[in-house]
């Protein structure tokens, strides 16, 4: 992983304990107000807090999902877009979301532009949590197959968009997954052509 400022300050700590994960809160217009410490960003009521989402497509309009691994405390176990995650405070949001998807999938986007934002309250009933976000969204292209973290990811799949409508109907998604997948459509569509459905 590229070394930058913003990743400097948050790799573990030179006596091998792991340092607290801040997070960046943001007012209703996505400007930087202060800092929280992740766990607690998420406790009931939410802290609101910059986020980030990537889809990632294949060269059939495909796109890629995740299973979220059962370890994780948030989430467990259920599928999602291809990535989401914070940016540390300090780091652009179009940066985070290259590096999360680089440690997470062990691929590189060799596509990636910004497609908006959008901002939401979505309680998790399994764990308790909230996801008050100010997300960012960004659209891609993928080319190498995915080498996940088992620790980040339990499995991955392509899917089309109709191939999508039947696992969403069967299968649990994260609670903020389809107010993501709704917000970034346009540029979705944008990126994949309208023979892909999407």
């Amino acid at each position: 992983m590229p070394i930058t400022p913003a990743t400097a300050a948050h790799s573990s700590s030179s006596n091998g304990t792991a340092e607290a994960i801040l997070l960046e809160l943001v007012d209703e217009n996505g400007v930087t107000i202060g800092t929280a410490e992740k766990l607690a960003a998420h406790q009931p009521p939410g802290q609101l807090h910059r986020a980030f989402s990537v889809f990632l497509f294949d060269a059939h309009g495909r796109l890629l999902l995740q299973q979220r691994a059962l370890g994780k405390y948030h989430s467990p176990g259920v599928w999602s877009n291809t990535c989401c995650g914070h940016p540390y405070p300090g780091e652009a949001p179009f940066a985070a979301a290259a590096r999360r998807t680089y440690e997470e999938l062990g691929v590189s986007p060799s596509l990636l532009a910004e497609a908006g934002t959008v901002r939401y309250n979505h309680p998790d009933p399994a764990s308790g949590l909230v996801e008050q976000e100010f997300n960012h969204l960004f659209v891609g292209l993928v080319q190498t197959p995915p080498r996940p973290d088992p620790e980040e990811v339990g499995a991955t799949a392509f899917v089309t968009a109709a191939e999508l409508a039947e696992r969403h109907a069967r299968d649990t998604f994260s609670s903020w997954f389809m107010t993501v997948l709704d917000a970034a459509r346009p540029a979705v569509r944008e990126l994949t052509g309208p023979s892909a459905g999407w």
